[in-house]
């Protein structure tokens, strides 16, 4: 059917469905058939049942009655649905600023793939996006009736600073018959209002975008607007700083005729919400009319932009920023349609590189819109979400390839200029060993004697007060190849300006004297760690004061420890320093006030419980549990904690009778305060199975595994 990728339709989410129904069609037809001609297919899987105990998932709801009933709340999956980082400022977050914005909206493969699996996968090539800074507002998209974003996505949107909706659409014929249940009176309006804010309170997202793509009978618009708005008021009050969206699609006539812009068929939705999604397909004046007509609420007026490309201003793809440029222009905002294109489409030569240059296209044409840090601790190990391997303080604790969007750590604003004129090439490294999570940030090239490259690490906005702060960061090098940071500050009237080097350990009076114009002060580190058991690794601590003063740009800085021997002799035949082979890898980087690690609950304060315990044959002898792990601190807030370690130690009789334990097993990460472990094989001889807890800080400090709690149950009928 290849009829289909040609089509020109008038709004992306058409395409979409289109190309999920041609996706559907391509694997029956590429199924093997039998004798007869028909395609043998496996025997299909059993319908869903949210109740039974499984994988926890994430997963739209699909009809009216679902959304009415509160069906989704006795799921089993609905507690680990629950997201648990929260913007700055709790609630839906402060209100957006008065300034043009970037709304994306996450269209990718028609959603819930690797990020459906709430506690992880094991694709390690699993879509992600870690351009953060550059997003103000992120929608979840998928063509099902009520889409719940996963909680990985609104975690690292919020960690972030990025508000994060779902969606609410009716579409096609379907789409009608539910409008016209929807609609029918002013109190069955409300009332499908007040679930779709019930399910965004209780499930930690920001609100929602409306998309109403069906032809309405004009009686019914009333009642539609009363939906709008009192899906808005019901969001605002219930979490201040959230979002209520319209889509560009139905007019207040009841025709489904996309406008392109603001006027007066959309404006009655767009006055009793936050904004609206201008449908793709405009034109280039159509920006400034909308401006005009939105007042002083230009801001909350998006210009849809399809990736794609699909008939789009600008034509999508690589030339995004055309649109972009013209948005901004006209001091609009602008919405983003599927980026997942990138990923969808395969763009050479890998995603990772084509993903970086894609963003980068953006942030040139629009510029960066958020800031961290803006609190302590703040921690960064560069962990994307995905990768090869899980490393804990320098110790690896799995080889398995993985993926878990919640344990995004705040993402480094890299800067990739397209090239490779840079001496020094800086990237997120998955395959080599990693300090913390499963990922650092490589810095590899040439460097010249006396010589240094600096590259942006982050852009704050971090008030800092009468305590002294103290940085600390693992780094990994080869030779003589140092890597410090280099911070950049202003007073709070941004009258004085300070520019300060933490150098890395080295000869103290060579790197005062390399660098002692160049900044403001530099500082030598005040202890310098390296672990014996993790060879490579060095800790670097350092300590400032600067009270008054925020905290603007943190920078890698690569240069050398010394001057090398000559390695060419110039054209007059006197010695000269030719660059030689750079490499350094940064590992984590933490800021804090006190310089105190995360202080932890002795063991035997949480109280842990089981649940949905089950036993089934395996092979061999073998026992396969299944079991939920709940956990809660007895006295005191758990929430302090973001993020849980899982192990796992088999516990068998030796010929003694005495007991041995096998050496922890990691089994994944949480951050709820529970864990479902899935058809756990255990052997013949194994008498118990002991569940270790390794609780996680803030500030990027893990329990050691031998002071956290655990919870040992017996083997069933051992």
């Amino acid at each position: 059917m290849p009829f289909i990728s040609n089509i020109k339709t008038h709004h992306p989410k058409a395409f979409s469905a289109l190309k999920t129904l041609r996706s559907f069609l391509l694997k029956i037809m590429e199924q093997p058939n039998d004798q007869n001609g028909v395609a043998a297919a496996d025997p299909p899987p059993p319908p869903f049942d949210p109740l039974t105990p499984a994988v926890p998932i994430s997963y739209p709801l699909k009809t009216l009655d679902e959304l009415e009933s509160r069906a989704y709340f006795n799921s089993f999956h609905y507690p680990f649905n629950r997201a648990t980082v929260k913007l700055p400022g709790g609630g839906g977050g402060a209100e957006l600023s008065q300034r043009r914005r970037i709304l994306v909206c996450h269209d990718m493969a028609g959603g819930y793939t690797d990020d459906r699996f709430v506690q992880g996968g094991a694709n390690a090539d699993a879509y992600a996006i870690w351009h953060w800074y550059l997003i103000d507002v992120f929608v979840y998209f998928s063509h099902s009736l009520v889409t719940l974003p996963p909680p990985c996505w609104i975690n690292t949107a919020h960690r972030h600073g990025v508000k994060i909706l779902g969606t609410f659409i009716m579409e096609w014929d379907e789409g009608k018959i539910l409008a016209d249940k929807l609609l029918s009176t002013k109190d069955s309006a409300q009332m499908y209002a007040g679930r779709l804010t019930e399910l965004a309170v209780a499930l930690g997202f920001d609100g929602w975008l409306i998309n109403m793509e069906v032809t309405l009978d004009p009686v019914q618009i009333p009642n539609l607007k009363e939906f709008v708005s009192y899906l808005s008021q019901t969001m605002h009050s219930s979490l201040p700083g959230s979002l209520v969206i319209w889509y560009d699609s139905v007019t207040v006539d009841g025709d489904l005729t996309w406008q392109n812009q603001l006027n007066d068929k959309n404006k009655p939705f767009f006055d009793v919400c936050d904004g609206i999604f201008v449908n793709y397909t405009w034109e280039e004046n159509y920006p400034k009319l909308s401006a005009d007509v939105a007042g002083e609420r230009k801001f909350d007026v998006y210009m849809g932009i399809d990736v794609f490309g699909r008939g789009t201003f600008g034509d999508g793809q690589w030339t995004t920023n055309v649109a972009l440029d013209v948005i901004k222009k006209n001091d609009v905002s602008a919405a983003i349609f599927a980026p997942g294109w990138v990923y969808e489409t395969k763009q050479p030569p890998d995603f990772q590189t084509a993903q970086n240059r894609w963003w980068g296209l953006v942030e040139e044409s629009w510029g960066t819109v958020q800031n961290y840090p803006i609190v302590l601790p703040f921690y960064s190990n560069f962990d994307q979400g995905h990768g090869y391997h899980i490393y804990i303080d320098g110790q690896q604790v799995s080889n398995t390839p993985w993926n878990n969007i919640s344990s995004q750590s705040f993402q480094p604003f890299i800067e990739y200029p397209g090239d490779t004129t840079q001496p020094i090439q800086v990237s997120i490294n998955f395959k080599e060993a990693s300090y913390n999570g499963g990922g650092n940030i490589t810095f590899t090239g040439t460097l010249g004697d006396n010589t240094e490259f600096t590259a942006r690490l982050f852009r704050g906005e971090l008030l800092l007060g009468n305590s002294p702060v103290h940085f600390t960061y693992s780094v990994k090098s080869s030779g003589n190849s140092l890597l410090g940071l280099a911070l950049e500050f202003s007073s709070a009237t941004e009258e004085k300006k300070k520019s300060i080097l933490l150098a890395a350990s080295g000869n103290t009076l060579l790197t005062m004297n390399q660098f002692s114009s160049h900044f403001t002060n530099v500082i030598m580190p005040r202890r310098v760690t390296k672990l014996e058991q993790q060879p490579g690794w060095v800790i670097q601590e350092s300590s400032i004061e600067m009270d008054g003063h925020i905290l603007k740009e943190i920078r890698a800085v690569c240069y050398r420890s010394k001057p090398e021997k000559s390695v060419a002799v110039a054209a007059d035949n006197t010695p000269s320093h030719g660059p030689s082979q750079y490499y350094a890898a940064l590992g984590d980087i933490k800021i804090t006030t006190s310089g105190e690690n995360s202080k932890f609950p002795p063991s035997d304060s949480w109280r842990i419980d089981t649940q949905f315990v089950s036993w089934n044959s395996g092979s061999e002898g073998s026992k396969l549990l299944s079991v939920k792990l709940v956990w809660q601190l007895k006295v005191g807030d758990a929430d302090i904690f973001p993020k849980y370690n899982l192990y796992v130690k088999k516990v068998k009789n030796t010929s003694s009778g005495n007991e041995s334990e096998v050496d922890n097993e990691y089994v994944g990460a949480a951050v709820v305060k529970s864990f479902y472990i899935s058809d756990l094989e255990v052997t013949s001889g194994v008498s118990s199975v002991k569940f270790v807890i390794q609780v996680c800080g803030a500030d990027g400090v893990c329990q050691t595994l031998e002071d956290s709690p655990f919870f040992i149950l017996q083997v069933q009928g051992s």
